[in-house]
């Protein structure tokens, strides 16, 4: 403050931002280009005022990390690909593997629209279910219709999202589509709930609509579509870009619920059973308490409506390594409700 040798009362005033993780849901990993930092350093974000520090406010990691917490994004972990200067693929391959290290993120996005680098992302999270690391990533899609359409249907992978369009023009951010769709996804208590009308923030200068051809073109192609509703953007239907299995046209996959409920499901299991026999012997009377275990799970994920229903439940030693016990379970995913299909008979 400058000195003021005039009688009266003075004061200074600092503002921060109080945008800040809600703690409760999903983590996601981003990575993109800081004006400071350590480049390939994964750190823990509470806060946009943290990212300003961290980061410097005027790069696309800080941006995209304020776009996740203004959607509600739980918890966010940070990696520079660069620092002040242009990122390449390798720079992105090494925040990716420097994501991956970390067991809570769940979703990843990049600050990137490249292909490479979108290929790169979709290397990184392949198998990672086997390692318990269940993710799925969040790329976006500039150009025409036919060109995201194209984009996604190259990826063909239930793991991999496809948010279109992306924003453009003068202070656009590049992610800041999939950023917000994933501050969506990370808020959600509910995977079985549809992303079908929710309303994304921090995104300026989107003014887009489709026509009915358009939307049909996108989703069968594996793109989720986010148009304006009455001045806002909103997410029309959540897919995956998994539209395919050995070149035909395969459903199994497409809506983005199906992949959300897997990853809630099964950990919740694995969890379960590694919190309740970390030590134990494979009797029968233990693996008559898995298969408890594994139907009080099911049970609590039916009662929630996240599944619609499950089958028999097995758990029986392996008959060639007998300090194996195998469970076999089964469940049906709940669905979302995307149409409402009237059919009136009318009499005059």
């Amino acid at each position: 403050m400058a000195t003021n040798e005039r009688p009266g009362v003075y004061s200074t005033v600092e503002v921060s931002s109080k945008l800040s993780g809600s703690g409760t849901g999903k983590t996601v990993g981003v990575a993109a280009v800081s004006a400071s930092g350590t480049k390939g350093l994964c750190t823990d974000i509470t806060s946009y005022g943290e990212a300003v520090s961290l980061y410097g406010a005027d790069c696309s990691l800080t941006k995209l990390v304020k776009v996740l917490f203004l959607n509600g994004a739980a918890a966010v972990k940070a990696v520079p690909a660069a620092v002040g200067t242009l990122a390449v693929t390798a720079d992105y391959t090494a925040a990716f593997t420097a994501l991956m290290e970390k067991e809570d993120v769940t979703i990843m996005l990049c600050g990137s629209r490249s292909d490479d680098v979108i290929s790169g992302m979709k290397e990184a999270i392949e198998g990672a279910a086997e390692n318990c690391k269940y993710r799925i990533a969040i790329a976006e899609s500039a150009g025409t219709v036919a060109e995201a359409a194209a984009r996604a249907s190259a990826l063909n992978d239930e793991r991999m999202v496809m948010v279109y369009p992306a924003i453009e023009g003068d202070g656009a951010v590049i992610g800041a589509a999939a950023a917000a769709l994933a501050g969506i996804i990370s808020a959600g208590s509910d995977p079985a709930l549809p992303l079908n009308g929710a309303e994304l923030s921090g995104i300026d200068n989107m003014a887009k609509t489709f026509s009915d051809s358009d939307i049909t073109t996108l989703v069968l192609s594996g793109v989720t579509p986010i148009e304006s509703v009455c001045g806002s953007p909103c997410v029309v239907r959540g897919v995956t870009t998994r539209t395919k299995t050995a070149g035909v046209a395969d459903t199994t996959w497409r809506e983005l619920t199906t992949v959300l409920i897997i990853d809630d499901v099964i950990p919740s299991v694995r969890s379960a059973l590694r919190l309740k026999f970390p030590r134990v012997k494979n009797t029968a009377q233990t693996r008559g308490a898995v298969r408890t275990q594994v139907i009080i799970e099911l049970e609590s994920k039916l009662k929630k409506e996240i599944i619609d229903s499950y089958g028999s439940v097995t758990a029986k030693a392996d008959e060639t390594d007998p300090t194996v016990c195998c469970v076999d379970f089964e469940f049906t995913v709940a669905h979302g409700l995307n149409r409402i299909i009237l059919s009136a008979s009318i009499s005059v």
